[in-house]
């Protein structure tokens, strides 16, 4: 009852935040203000935000459940390669999309494809795949809220409950409060889930015995000592897990909250500061699920729930209540997905086919809100009958897809000759190959010749985007020369030197 009392006080505060963000005064009631906050989001919910929409349930339960079964390496996989790969797309890619959509006034990265490669049924195929693989990190929101749930109130809340409440609260601040209820939320999450985890780390060590005593009893023994090791994942499924950070660009709700900065100087700091805030999520979170090995309370079946058990056995009830609080706010951070999509509808979809300009802007909202209710209604359906664990499920598909969607991203905004035909081409590549493996089911850790299916998936979309780009029309002179100006002057000495 403790844990379930913090929790319900935490949901709560998040209603209020989510809900009563619009009541600032900045655009209020237009469409630009309701999907990226009128473009003036400052600089410290803007770093914040936009790390904590990337760390969902799958930063926190996901790493730690999975670091329990294979170990240490669990950080390596998944954190050194988003800390170094994930800065740079945001700072080479991300600081292109803000200025994209500052000048030409986009919203979404599907304006942005139209925009850039003239494209106009394209662009809505491109939005259809993008929902789909999307669908799968939207449930593992779903899915963390059930497990958080069930296990901080020891099963008095069900599964199907917690998941319930954690998707009807999400929904209710993403459908009143939009973009800015969204992204003062998702700062506030931040700031609580980094704050869990250096508390977590310290109370939980404390109390199995301390670090040094619970790491030489898990290297004593055979069946265990593996775990502090790399022994357990071969070298070419480690560099395989090099290509899942390239889908955070392709995410459609980290572009869209690029395009919510004030100013393109906020990606400096956030470059800097992200790979510190990784640092402060997963390595606590995957030391953790390693030295539950070491403890009883943790059965061998465990999944998704090992955080959560050594909390309940191993800090006082309040401050269990108080961290799973903590775990809560990551597990909701599937709240910018819920609204990136929704986005996407409303532009890219409704406002494309004329819808807007018949309506106005009131009716586009309305239809905004209305696809929120049905995405979360869809997706807490099928996160009741998902199967799997919330680490495999966002790598299997959403992770997979987004990264092999990511060469048509770059493409569009750092390659001149990049034709909406090879966008195309490599999004039907995806569509296809996802689909084979929705269709076929293979275990987590199938591989060809070694790597994860992610790696040639995301090699073959970009050669396509690259070799069908070379050999097909693009778009106007003047198209490009908008994203990709000349300098007549130098131009022109060019060719007096020649």
């Amino acid at each position: 009852m403790t844990g379930a009392l913090f929790v319900g006080l935490y949901l709560l505060a998040v209603l209020y935040v989510g809900i009563f963000a619009f009541r600032i005064k900045t655009g209020e009631g237009s469409a630009e203000n309701f999907f990226v906050a009128n473009r003036s989001l400052g600089t410290a919910v803007f770093v914040l935000s936009l790390f904590g929409t990337h760390m969902t349930a799958f930063a926190i339960l996901g790493s730690s459940g999975h670091a329990f079964r294979n170990g240490i390496v669990t950080f390596g996989l998944m954190a050194s390669s988003s800390a170094f790969v994930v800065p740079l797309l945001l700072l080479f890619v991300g600081t292109r999309l803000w200025s994209a959509g500052r000048r030409f006034g986009l919203m979404t990265p599907v304006q942005i494809f139209r925009h850039r490669w003239e494209c106009g049924h394209i662009g809505t195929f491109i939005f259809a795949v993008q929902a789909l693989l999307l669908l799968p990190y939207i449930i593992v929101g779903v899915m963390g809220g059930g497990t958080a749930m069930r296990a901080i109130t020891g099963g008095l809340v069900p599964f199907w409950l917690g998941g319930l409440v954690v998707a009807l609260v999400v929904m209710s601040y993403v459908f009143f409060g939009g973009m800015r209820g969204t992204a003062f939320v998702n700062a506030m999450q931040t700031m609580l889930f980094i704050s869990f985890g250096t508390i977590a780390v310290v109370v939980i060590g404390a109390e199995m015995g301390g670090f040094s005593e619970t790491v030489e009893r898990l290297l004593a023994d055979a069946k265990t000592s593996a775990l502090l090791t790399r022994e357990r994942i071969s070298p070419s499924y480690f560099f395989s897990y090099t290509f899942i950070p390239l889908s955070a660009i392709a995410f459609p709700h980290i572009s869209i909250f690029c395009l919510t900065a004030k100013k393109v100087t906020q990606f400096k700091r956030t470059v800097v500061l992200y790979p510190l805030c990784i640092l402060a999520i997963w390595l606590p979170c995957v030391f953790l699920g390693v030295l539950a090995n070491g403890s009883d309370v943790v059965p061998k079946t465990a999944r998704d729930e090992v955080l959560l058990l050594l909390l309940g056995q191993y800090a006082p009830v309040w401050l269990a209540g108080l961290l799973g609080a903590g775990i809560m706010s990551a597990v909701m951070a599937s709240d910018s997905q819920i609204l990136a999509l929704s986005t996407m509808f409303a532009e890219d979809v409704f406002a494309y086919y004329g819808h807007k300009e018949r309506w106005g802007e009131r009716v586009q909202i309305a239809t905004a809100r209305a696809f929120i209710v049905v995405l979360t209604a869809a997706a807490y359906w099928i996160a009741m009958k998902a199967p799997g664990n919330i680490f495999e499920l966002a790598s299997q598909y959403a992770f997979t897809g987004y990264a092999a969607m990511s060469p048509p991203v770059i493409a569009a905004l750092c390659w001149r000759g990049s034709t909406k035909w090879g966008a195309l081409a490599s999004t039907l590549w995806v569509a296809g190959a996802v689909g084979v493996i929705v269709w076929k089911q293979p275990p987590p850790s199938f591989t060809i010749n070694g790597f994860l299916p992610v790696v040639p998936i995301t090699l073959i979309s970009a050669m396509l985007m690259i070799v069908v780009s070379l050999v097909t029309p693009g778009p106007s002179a003047a198209t490009v020369e908008r994203y990709f100006p000349v300098d007549k002057e130098q131009g022109r000495l060019k060719s007096a030197a020649s």
